[in-house]
């Protein structure tokens, strides 16, 4: 049982902690090559949430917390698939034989969790499911530190963390991108990524493509958040084509995707 509720205050600490969040400059480049990775294996994703409707960006960014997007491992907490969990929670699956595919332990990690029950797949209904993931510690404990699980590489984070379970180190510094940081840039790469849990949990493309003869809703709300953005104005039909691509490009750094400029 969470002993954190997900109170409006709560709420609004996520989005605000989001909204500001920056990339610390050291870090760029390990968070494109942990999005840029994750992304490669999107299908697989899809395929272990699209059971439980859980968006697959969701458990990409666990993966790379939990097993820095290794296959072999549990995404439970990171050890090998040869046997069941070693470290906490202990055991898991509780049933079948080991060696386990990485899906078998990918549903029960996210049972466990309780990921399969949850439908709250706002930005703070993310984050709120993502901490508790990693447990509470942080804020009951060390509420001067933010979670490193979410904030890590961020400017939001400096340093403090558990080595160990149970065990704080004030100066240990967290090497990994925490997995708010990984979404933030995942959803300025995928512009309103966050906006759209179902098509996250259904589709293998983002919910914005280029279409020039397409009409959508998310695309008329891209353009009036491009349209927010010194020297961009875009005519608000919600038909995403070069112009809105183009405004992608100069705002976000890339195309929108099946542009056929784009590299993706």
């Amino acid at each position: 049982m969470a002993t954190v509720q997900l109170t409006q205050e709560l709420r609004i600490e996520y989005r605000s902690l989001f909204n500001t969040c920056l990339i610390r400059a050291e870090k760029t480049q390990q968070v494109e090559e942990n999005i840029a990775d994750s992304e490669q294996h999107r299908n697989r994703y899809l395929a272990v949430g699209r059971s439980l409707r859980i968006p697959w960006y969701v458990i990409a960014v666990i993966h790379n917390m939990e097993s820095s997007r290794n296959f072999t491992k549990h995404l439970h907490n990171g050890d090998p698939l040869t046997g069941r969990t070693v470290h906490d929670p202990k055991g898991r699956p509780l049933t079948g034989k080991p060696p386990f595919t990485w899906e078998e332990s990918a549903l029960d990690a996210l049972k466990f969790q309780g990921l399969d029950h949850w439908n709250d797949w706002s930005l703070p209904g993310i984050l709120y499911k993502l901490e508790e993931y990693n447990g509470w510690g942080y804020r009951l404990h060390h509420p001067s530190v933010l979670s490193p699980y979410l904030w890590s590489g961020s400017t939001h984070y400096t340093s403090g963390k558990y080595t160990a379970d149970g065990e704080w180190s004030e100066t240990t510094v967290s090497m990994q991108v925490g997995a708010a940081v990984l979404l933030h840039r995942m959803a300025e790469k995928e512009a309103f990524l966050l906006a759209n849990p179902e098509a996250a949990v259904l589709r293998s493309e983002p919910p914005i493509r280029y279409s020039p003869n397409e009409r959508s809703t998310y695309a008329e709300q891209l353009q009036l958040f491009l349209n927010g953005f010194p020297g961009i104005s875009l005519k608000v039909d919600g038909y995403p084509g070069e112009k809105t691509s183009d405004a992608c490009k100069q705002i976000l750094g890339y195309y929108l995707y099946g542009d056929p400029r784009s590299k993706t």
